[in-house]
């Protein structure tokens, strides 16, 4: 296996996205979801990733908010939109997973979506790791919670 430091999100994310336009409603969105069995789709305005839905929104916002069948996917979509290159290590996707408090990351190359990584594939990756990557791994996540907590930052 290669280096865990140097894995790119071209080698692990999905590259079949799913997108619709802002004006598509949530009824609409949640059957695209449905039929292509997702948990996230991508949501577009002339042609720009603006947003994004996941599962997670239909289940809070939707239920919280009683928000109508006909509601525009635009009034329930995360934004602004977290997005990550493809030539980015996954270290980097999950530091800002991690920062951001998201499960899933489009991945955009030049104002285009090539795919999406979420936190499955990050763990998955993680199961097949050799002893000593998953080692640095956990260095990294504890330097990084105790920085957060340094009085000299």
């Amino acid at each position: 296996m290669t280096d865990a430091k140097i894995i790119t999100i071209s080698d692990v994310m999905t590259k079949s996205v799913i997108s619709v336009d802002a004006t598509l409603t949530v009824n609409e969105t949640a059957k695209m979801m449905e039929d292509a069995k997702v948990g996230a789709i991508i949501v577009m305005e002339n042609n720009t990733p603006i947003g994004i839905v996941t599962d997670r929104d239909f289940a809070i916002k939707i239920a919280a908010h009683a928000y109508q069948i006909t509601t525009p996917i635009k009034q329930i979509m995360s934004s602004p939109l977290f997005s990550i290159n493809s030539d980015e290590t996954v270290r980097t996707a999950a530091d800002l997973m991690y920062d951001r408090k998201i499960r899933k990351l489009p991945v955009i190359d030049d104002g285009n979506v090539v795919g999406i990584i979420t936190s499955t594939d990050i763990v998955n990756l993680l199961a097949v790791c050799v002893e000593e990557d998953m080692r640095d791994m956990y260095f990294h996540s504890v330097a990084k919670i105790y920085t957060n907590y340094s009085p000299y930052n």
